[in-house]
């Protein structure tokens, strides 16, 4: 079996996230069908992704891995990324397609994942070719206090505050990085990235955020929520189409193995 790594870019809009869902239109699911149609549906892809993002949430770089026959990866190899561009739908692509080491996993083997959430604060809202992937919040932002505010949540923590609970799950994270910026065009923009996520974290850290950039929070709120050991009723999920993923990190080829397995030890009871 040949190891490939992909590399994906979606627009969530239209997407019920990545993971398949029966009668439900996934990014795992078209990619599979797209696969299928090269392969046959006999082939057992073992398709692994990084992060399994949500309804809505759109995604530039997102990696994901498949195994296929080394017989029927020769045969493809020169024509594979384009033939699934002319199978794929408009709105995901896979933009490479690199052969690794079978102990390359996407999921475990990756070291961080950093997502950007777009906020207009404008009057008059996000432009219109961005108003997909852009938040409209209709309070003027206070850079400087939402940055305080980030800085509290940088750390290793337990953001159950602001995970949604899945049972044997941890909810402890370590953000190396969270930060605001504005666009040229006056967007604010969160950068986030972390060994992990939990589901929701991101769009619930920039909800909370958001309570204070308008100065409707103080900026110690978010990071005084993280002694709670269950999700707060007060942070509000920030919308998913604001949010995408724009990177996924990776050792070098000859420590895969060894961080997917320190990675196994931490995220599998």
């Amino acid at each position: 079996m040949t190891r490939l790594r992909l590399d994906v870019s979606y627009d969530g809009g239209d997407f019920s996230g990545w993971a398949v869902q029966p009668s439900r239109r996934t990014v795992a699911g078209v990619l599979i069908e797209a696969f299928a149609r090269l392969t046959g549906p006999e082939v057992e892809l073992g398709l692994t992704v990084a992060g399994r993002t949500d309804a809505g949430v759109h995604a530039t770089g997102q990696v994901c891995h498949v195994d296929l026959p080394d017989e029927l990866w020769e045969t493809l190899r020169a024509s594979l990324l384009r033939r699934l561009a002319a199978l794929m739908p408009p709105d995901a692509r896979v933009r490479a397609i690199t052969p690794v080491p079978e102990t390359f996993d996407a999921r475990f083997s990756a070291t961080f994942r950093r997502y950007e959430y777009r906020v207009a604060d404008t009057v008059y809202g996000p432009q219109p070719l961005r108003r997909n992937d852009t938040l409209h919040w209709v309070r003027p932002l206070d850079l400087e206090r939402l940055n305080v505010a980030a800085e509290g949540l940088v750390g290793l923590h337990d953001f159950a505050a602001y995970c949604k609970r899945k049972e044997h799950a941890t909810t402890v994270r370590a953000i190396d990085r969270l930060q605001w910026h504005r666009e040229p065009d006056g967007v604010a923009v969160a950068t986030v990235r972390a060994d992990a996520f939990c589901q929701a974290m991101v769009r619930s850290l920039v909800g909370a955020m958001l309570t204070v950039g308008d100065g409707r929070r103080e900026p110690e709120w978010p990071a005084g929520l993280l002694v709670l050991r269950e999700r707060s009723s007060e942070v509000t999920v920030a919308p998913a189409h604001g949010l995408t993923l724009v990177e996924v990190g990776y050792p070098d080829e000859a420590e895969y193995a060894g961080r997917a397995e320190a990675t196994r030890r931490l995220r599998v009871p």
